[in-house]
């Protein structure tokens, strides 16, 4: 991890050696008392933290708070409910590239258990939220929704530009649409099994264009990196 971070509240207690911060500090970093170290606090500033003390079952640490990092960017991903594994990739590495907010919808063609898996129930989802800001030297992490119908989180998104991968009826590349600069983006890409006749038809009604990534079928979560890329560099933040 290129930055350690922390939630508000923790910075006063003393970090259990077997949590995997403490463990990264010492085993990894190889941290002595009086070493310092890229930390943050979550949607907070950077600083640095400095080890004061390693204990037996505790580190005790100090922190000093310089400027916040910028903030994320007008990127809002839409993906139709993939399987956990597929999901936990999307989490850590769209966090990583700086969307503002992911919503996994539940399509036609989406098994509806991924919505119970024990990523969502028991909260993991979010530890997957901090590594991907830890990997990108960001304290800032996206809003995060799963399990709901894909017509309301449409419904509901701001006025922005809108695009969706689809790899049978889409007229054109995604790299090939203008420069997006100054603008909001919400970028939705389907299930495993793509998007049904029914859901093009409502991304046509919410006025999404249809965009596709050129021959070659890829994975979800490849799909979700490589179309982030491409519409970075169209707003230009690439």
């Amino acid at each position: 991890m290129n930055l350690i971070l922390f939630e508000p509240g923790e910075t006063a207690a003393s970090l259990p050696r077997e949590d995997r911060r403490a463990v990264h500090l010492v085993k990894v970093l190889r941290r002595q008392v009086g070493d310092t170290f890229d930390a943050g606090l979550v949607d907070g500033p950077r600083g640095k933290g400095t080890i004061a003390a390693i204990g037996e079952r505790a580190l005790t640490l100090r922190f000093d708070w310089a400027g916040e990092p910028p903030p994320l960017d007008p990127i809002t991903l839409i993906v139709g409910l993939p399987r956990p594994q597929t999901a936990r990739d999307i989490l850590r590495d769209a966090t990583t590239l700086g969307v503002s907010a992911m919503h996994f919808v539940a399509t036609d063609k989406a098994d509806p258990n991924y919505a119970q898996a024990t990523l969502w129930q028991r909260g993991e989802w979010r530890r997957h939220l901090i590594a991907g800001a830890e990997q990108a030297f960001s304290t800032r992490i996206p809003a995060v929704s799963h399990g709901r119908p894909l017509a309301a989180v449409l419904a509901e998104q701001p006025a922005a530009i809108r695009l969706a991968l689809d790899n049978y009826e889409s007229p054109s590349l995604l790299s090939h649409c203008p420069a997006l600069h100054d603008h909001r983006v919400v970028l939705a890409v389907g299930p495993e099994r793509g998007w049904s006749a029914a859901e093009r038809d409502v991304l046509r009604e919410q006025n999404f264009s249809l965009a596709h990534l050129g021959p070659r079928v890829l994975r979800t979560e490849t799909a979700v990196v490589a179309a982030l890329a491409i519409v970075k560099a169209k707003l230009g933040r690439a």
